[in-house]
């Protein structure tokens, strides 16, 4: 039987709980088309609840490694351009990538989950027989970014080119003494994004947007050529997580403990590198991250009524955070009123019965005397003019005292059903 990596990664996560993160850290590598590398995990060996993951560009599964007592998973990705050039060690989890190619050229991220997880990243540039500097960015979405040519000034016979993973021109200077040509891309996802500074070469961009992040390329040519990368990553802006309380899971001392409970549940929308954690003052209580980008992250926290502690919920990646602060008056106040509705409920039917029983027997006793008094007034011609009929004072009598009758047990049936109760 065949199971997808996405899967025993969920049951993982599931049966593991709740875990805190380590920020991510990321290495450069260049290579040699051709050549052979291996990205380390820094691991002598695989301990037992651990789980190793490699993707490439953020969402491409490459090798996975998940160890648990009484189960060992082991994948290796067969993806086209990766077919026959991945090797996984299974004691260390080290990834090998084997006569690598340019399209192998982008950015490697190392998962490893056990009671946290940490992230390391890869920038692996693959070349064709020169030596490449590269230089790491990180930055928030909707921010700019200047990616340096450490230039003061452009000499004359020097070309300055600027690509964007590897193939798309961005931008260019070519300086000549009868010549100087100048260009800036007009691609659609960087239009009205691309600056270049026309002193130094260097290339801004504005307004970055997740789609901008991947591998930037930059050549200077004069009488020899050099090659700079920068691997720039853009972090989406965080929303500000909100916490609900899980009225479903309102809970009493009669049904679980000799305290009461109340559930609350603190989420976001999930973005990439993203992680998000229950704090109890400057203490982590718990964190989730899930790499699924189509899930929205929840995590739940449960309090008791009377608990007076500070608690926070943060949803974080390498470059920013978003805090929300728990009110637990104020969420935790529904949930205690929710359990102690039936006795509210109770005191009221109680005393709406007690009302209209009280305001029944009234009507029924001032018409009982005004019938009485009316029948004494009026007897002798009532019996000369009604003598065959059966609506006489003493017929009339039977039906309130029945009404009376029946209020008085109404009372009653209350009274003990509200006793029950307390």
């Amino acid at each position: 039987m065949m199971y997808k990596p996405g899967f025993f990664a969920l049951c993982f996560w599931l049966a593991l709980g709740v875990f805190g993160v380590d920020a991510d850290e990321v290495t450069s590598v260049s290579v040699m088309e051709g050549d052979s590398v291996t990205l380390h995990t820094n691991l002598t060996h695989i301990q037992t609840d651990v789980q190793i993951l490699w993707t490439f560009k953020l969402n491409t599964r490459l090798a996975e490694i998940i160890k648990r007592e009484q189960m060992n998973i082991f994948f290796v990705s067969e993806d086209v351009i990766f077919r026959d050039h991945l090797q996984m060690n299974n004691q260390t989890g080290s990834l090998t990538i084997t006569n690598i190619k340019t399209e192998h050229t982008g950015l490697y991220q190392l998962q490893i989950i056990s009671d946290k997880i940490s992230y390391t990243s890869f920038t692996v540039i693959v070349h064709d027989g020169f030596v490449y500097e590269v230089k790491s960015v990180s930055v928030m979405e909707g921010d700019s970014v200047t990616l340096h040519t450490d230039l003061t000034h452009i000499q004359t016979d020097i070309q300055i080119l600027w690509t964007f993973k590897l193939n798309t021109p961005l931008a260019e200077i070519i300086k000549r003494e009868q010549m100087n040509i100048y260009f800036v891309s007009k691609d659609v996802i960087f239009r009205d994004h691309l600056q270049m500074n026309n002193q130094t070469g260097s290339l801004t961009i504005t307004n970055i947007k997740t789609e901008h992040t991947g591998l930037y390329k930059l050549m200077i040519g004069s009488d020899k050529i050099s090659y700079t990368s920068f691997t720039v990553i853009v972090h989406a802006r965080l929303a500000v997580p909100v916490i609900i309380r899980n009225s479903s899971q309102c809970s009493s001392s009669s049904e679980r403990s000799s305290v009461s409970k109340c559930v609350l549940l603190c989420s976001v929308m999930n973005v990439t590198h993203v992680s998000l954690s229950w704090y109890k003052g400057n203490s982590l209580l718990s964190s989730i991250s899930v790499s699924d980008l189509n899930i929205r992250l929840s995590l739940p926290l449960e309090l008791e009524y009377q608990d007076n502690n500070t608690y926070r919920c943060v949803v974080s990646n390498p470059v920013s955070n978003q805090t929300q602060h728990l009110d637990i008056n104020e969420l935790c106040e529904s949930c205690s009123a929710h359990i102690q509705n039936p006795y509210l409920v109770g005191i009221t039917v109680f005393l709406v019965m007690l009302v209209v029983a009280t305001a029944a027997v009234s009507v029924m006793w001032f018409l009982y005397n005004r019938k009485t008094r009316h029948r004494v007034q009026t007897r002798d011609e009532e019996e000369l003019h009604y003598a065959e009929t059966t609506f006489s004072a003493r017929h009339i009598e039977i039906p309130v005292r029945d009404c009376v009758a029946v209020c008085i047990c109404i009372l009653l049936f209350e009274t003990l059903w509200f006793l029950s109760k307390l």
